[in-house]
């Protein structure tokens, strides 16, 4: 089942479960675009290939809010908004142990190895900036929230990581601990394409480790 937070003709807004993917990989495995059309498909009843823009992306196991283009037009004006910085995207994770500074913003470079998937620190790469606050701490445990400036690859899990403060399980970048990644992508902010008007989606879904902050 789809979970559609609106719909019209021009844009559809989902939230993606942890697990699936935004767009096919060459796992096959199941994934966001494919959903979203053969639910487009079946409800309007529409023949042949479906037009749906991809318009960002979620890491597979981050959960969170989507938001597709079911027209060019409406494509074609809503990247040019990501381009421009007129796309907003919050998130809340829960990082390892307290926080020293509980109100930052991180600006860094950073680099993404495909080999091996994962992304770096490194004055060569790509300006990554975020900013954050803590919201709440439970033992060795910091709920934030975080608001994206760029979009860049892994780019909130390296960011805490590189401050000594990683995602709450995230080995991959340096947690000590095992756990399912606790990020969600709660908020989506953006100028409808036609109407010009600033639409907010909010979804905060209290599983996992984020049940101990409900």
């Amino acid at each position: 089942m789809l979970d559609v937070l609106y719909e019209d003709n021009h844009i559809i807004v989902c939230y993606k479960e942890k697990g699936i993917l935004s767009q096919k990989d060459i796992t096959n495995d199941l994934d966001m675009t494919t959903i979203v059309k053969e639910y487009i498909k079946e409800k309007y009843n529409k023949p042949g290939e479906v037009y749906l823009g991809l318009l960002h992306r979620l890491d597979r196991m981050t959960s969170g809010i989507m938001v597709f283009a079911r027209t060019s037009k409406a494509a074609s004006r809503l990247s040019e908004d990501i381009k421009n910085h007129r796309f907003y995207k919050e998130y809340l994770a829960i990082c390892e142990g307290p926080i020293k500074n509980k109100s930052m913003e991180l600006e860094d470079f950073m680099v993404h190895d495909d080999k091996n998937n994962i992304s770096r620190i490194s004055p060569n790469g790509k300006k990554a900036i975020l900013s954050y606050d803590v919201i709440k701490e439970i033992n060795d445990m910091s709920l934030i929230n975080v608001k994206l400036k760029t979009g860049r690859h892994h780019q909130i899990r390296l960011q805490m990581s590189n401050i000594g403060n990683p995602l709450y399980g995230d080995s991959k970048y340096g947690s000590k601990h095992t756990n399912d990644l606790p990020l969600q992508a709660y908020k989506l902010s953006f100028y409808h394409p036609t109407k010009k008007e600033l639409m907010t989606f909010e979804k905060i879904k209290y599983d996992g480790l984020f049940k101990k902050f409900q």
